[in-house]
């Protein structure tokens, strides 16, 4: 075993990320440098949440501020804190439903579990506490925690780990009639809940088909199904609405939010809930059932200064919308390698993100292809994310022209790089 460093890295061969490391040492705008001073195009917002990019003085004078004046404080019971109380007004004040509550958690994987929690208790604090069992999607992606693990639907991150919690199950991520069918099978009285992506994100950036969303939303409102929109990776500005699955005329019973909160500067995660979902919990009078839940750090104070002025950027800026118009410059950067030789299947044209996936033959000959264009992409000065059976992009919102060009001008040459690899 290697004694080089003690760092252990999510999602890594430590085999191979030892004596390898990309070491990012400083980032500014769509650009970051690592530790021998070379400087690269984050075409992937860091992980999904860098929107703004990198290096906003603003973020950093209201943590500083908010350090000097209160440096935490916590949510439990009556406590409360300004900053928490002002991020959740405004939140919940651009929420589809109007007088949506919000509650706070450390990131996404935290505001997933809450969303299945605070299902199956909803139905339990209104007479059917039978109705726990949860349906996620194929390649639908929820974070790492228990419940997140288990509503995900890619296999490969929950092997190993021992069984996953019962009463749970997945249908194909682009069938909505599949999803009639599961509830049926299971029977309407036991589901509590279905977790949806508008786009998946980690599982490959799979585009939902016309009119789906809409259709799994109607038979959930159908069935006495919760709807909860995955939308840590959606929101705020990435499908170029302020929570991506607002940009279809629905209004999910939850709103799963995080990263792109506070432009990844500190860890936030955020559960909008509608108020038919909130309201056993808001009865206006002391002996309301208590949710007994909740992380540490909800509602932190510094993070939720860093939200606050994370807002002021997207307003203040015009950001938001920007997720709907590049959609097209990006599609156009990325399809110049559709006719590659090894490519399958260039995805692109909903929101600022985008794959390329690799032809079967590729993963057939070489199972490790998509780590090496990632890697030969990163040679060309573009960081990418390998994912499944390819790479994906999601650049942050004010990348321009000049980054979608360098982007246009790596993929090709890394293509042809890994082709005399394979």
């Amino acid at each position: 075993m290697s004694a080089q460093h003690a760092l252990w890295h999510p999602f890594a061969d430590m085999g191979a990320v030892d004596g390898d490391r990309m070491v990012i040492t400083r980032g500014e705008g769509s650009y970051v440098w690592d530790d021998a001073g070379r400087r690269y195009f984050d075409a992937t917002a860091s992980l999904w949440y860098a929107n703004f990019g990198h290096g906003r003085p603003e973020i950093t004078e209201a943590v500083s501020r908010q350090l000097r004046e209160l440096d935490s404080w916590n949510l439990f019971g009556y406590n409360a804190n300004r900053p928490a109380i002002e991020l959740a007004d405004r939140v919940a004040a651009l929420a589809p439903e109007p007088g949506s509550k919000v509650f706070f958690g450390s990131g996404g994987g935290d505001a997933i579990d809450t969303a299945v929690k605070l299902a199956r208790a909803y139905f339990a604090q209104t007479g059917r506490p039978e109705k726990v069992h949860v349906i996620g999607r194929a390649q639908g992606y929820h974070g790492t925690h228990g419940f997140g693990t288990a509503v995900g639907g890619i296999p490969a991150n929950a092997a190993a780990v021992g069984p996953q919690p019962p009463e749970f199950s997945h249908v194909p991520f682009d069938d909505a009639a599949a999803l009639e069918a599961e509830i049926s099978r299971v029977g309407a009285s036991r589901v509590a809940a279905f977790f949806c992506e508008p786009v998946i994100g980690a599982g490959g950036v799979l585009l939902p088909p016309e009119g789906y969303l809409e259709e799994v939303a109607a038979i959930c409102r159908r069935h006495e199904v919760l709807f909860v929109a995955d939308c840590v990776i959606a929101a705020w500005g990435r499908l170029g609405t302020w929570f991506g699955i607002d940009r279809w005329p629905l209004r999910p019973d939850m709103i799963t939010t995080a990263k792109g909160i506070t432009g990844g500067t500190i860890p936030l995660g955020a559960l909008v809930v509608a108020p038919r979902v909130a309201e056993p919990f808001f009865t206006g009078r002391p002996g309301a059932p208590i949710f007994r839940h909740g992380p540490t750090y909800a509602g932190h104070p510094v993070a939720c200064a860093a939200g606050l002025a994370t807002l002021d950027i997207y307003e203040r800026d015009g950001l938001i919308p920007r997720g709907r118009e590049l959609e097209k410059p990006l599609a156009d950067a990325v399809s110049g390698v559709a006719g590659h030789a090894l490519v399958a299947e260039v995805r692109a044209g909903l929101g600022f993100l985008a794959a390329v996936e690799l032809t079967a033959e590729v993963m057939e000959a070489d199972p490790g292809a998509p780590v090496k264009l990632q890697r030969a992409c990163r040679d060309e000065g573009v960081i990418v994310r390998n994912l499944g059976r390819g790479v994906a992009v999601s650049p942050p919102l004010v990348a321009g022209d000049e980054e979608l060009d360098l982007l246009a001008s790596a993929l090709p040459k890394a293509l042809d790089r890994l082709a005399a690899q394979v």
